[in-house]
């Protein structure tokens, strides 16, 4: 019976203080648990970030409009404003792959010459420009790097060819064209470059170690009737060659050209996830996520799906949880995919703190208007795995 305060004679039942504090410190830790997510930080600019890498030992780096690189060396306590790449104020860098405090490759997206690649090697006091896309009507999509001396670039198709594009330390990256047939595209098809996660290098037990990686990416149609993911595997029976394409299609219809992937992950050859939906429709709940348990030649629809669009995921081992974070929430799986719970701040937490994403690098999250949010330490907790999946 509950203390009435217009009434404070009102009887309560006695309650030891060591039952009290044992009640109150059960609920405090299932909520801190259960809850607990996003601390906000503080940024030194109000561009909007699309493109976050951490790669440990307290270094991250973020990238967004406006030519904006930021770069923090003590775990997100404070972050370096860098220096603008030359002539790249105009440029929307929405990817970046760091190796360490003072090497990191940007992407920028556009149309044609738009799109390029800088990368430094000084903690970004200086940037050379790698490439510059010299398809006028190209546009960059993703990048990936296995290697300080090695990425891969995705782009939106040119003229009913696929275009990516290799680079290699001491090359030039024109030379480095490959993927181009008619074959691996449909007219107009494309990708969506919102977080730099729609391009996987994975390492698996098929792959020549000779060849250093394989390659899944994903796209959809101009029709936009349906989405593809394509998966490309340099196979040791494979000389030196393309390799093999495979599309796979996945379960979904995507009813508008604002609609489709924008993110997916594997966390080992044969489990993966992905998430998206339809950015002009953020609410809307309808194929914002799938899982695959055979390396993406089947995909599922999530049984409970994320609480609308989102554009980014991630994969955390330690505690065997897939977050996943869009403009109007974050949603967590425990069973690689196949349900999605929101996770929603407690009073410690900001109270948007779910919200107004765009993209993530565990444990670091960016938005629009300079937002960064770093997950705190107990937010997600260690969880099985769903019987029939793999651990």
């Amino acid at each position: 019976m509950a203390t009435d305060r217009a009434n404070p004679t009102h009887w309560v039942p006695h309650i030891s203080p060591l039952r009290c504090g044992i009640v109150a410190t059960i609920l405090l830790a299932a909520t801190i648990q259960s809850q607990a997510q996003w601390q906000i930080l503080p940024t030194p600019t109000t561009a909007d970030l699309r493109g976050i890498h951490a790669v440990g030992n307290g270094v991250a780096w973020a990238s967004g409009t406006n030519g904006t690189v930021l770069r923090t060396t003590d775990d997100g306590a404070h972050w370096q404003l860098c220096p603008t790449p030359p002539n790249a104020e105009p440029l929307d860098f929405r990817g970046i792959q760091a190796f360490d405090a003072q090497t990191a490759i940007v992407m920028s997206s556009g149309k044609g010459d738009l799109s390029r690649l800088y990368k430094t090697t000084d903690a970004c006091q200086t940037w050379t420009l790698l490439f510059t896309n010299p398809e006028k009507d190209g546009f960059f999509d993703a990048i990936q790097a296995d290697s300080r001396e090695h990425a891969v670039v995705l782009g939106d198709s040119v003229a009913s060819k696929l275009q990516m594009w290799q680079w290699n330390e001491g090359s030039d990256p024109e030379a480095e064209l490959s993927y181009q047939d008619a074959h691996l595209a449909e007219a107009g098809e494309s990708s969506f470059a919102a977080s730099n996660s729609v391009l996987q290098l994975v390492s698996t037990s098929q792959v020549d170690p000779i060849w250093k990686y394989a390659m899944r990416w994903a796209s959809g149609t101009s029709s936009h009737e349906y989405m593809t993911i394509m998966r490309h595997e340099k196979t040791k029976t494979c000389e030196p060659c393309r390799g093999d394409i495979t599309r796979l299609s996945f379960p979904l219809k995507a009813k508008s050209s604002s609609a489709g992937i924008f993110s997916f992950s594997f966390r080992d050859d044969l489990t993966g996830i992905f998430v998206g939906g339809n950015y002009a429709n953020p609410e809307a709940t309808m194929d914002t996520a799938a899982f695959t348990i055979d390396g993406g030649m089947k995909w599922l629809p999530a049984q409970t799906p994320p609480h609308g669009f989102r554009s980014s995921a991630a994969y955390d081992p330690t505690t065997k949880t897939w977050i996943t974070v869009g403009p109007n929430g974050t949603d967590i799986s425990t069973d690689d995919g196949r349900n999605w719970r929101a996770l929603k701040p407690t009073p410690a937490d900001s109270p948007d703190a779910d919200r107004d994403w765009n993209a993530l690098s565990l444990p670091f999250v960016v938005g629009p208007h300079g937002r960064i949010g770093k997950l705190r330490p107990d937010a997600l907790v260690a969880a099985p795995a769903a019987k029939g999946t793999k651990p």
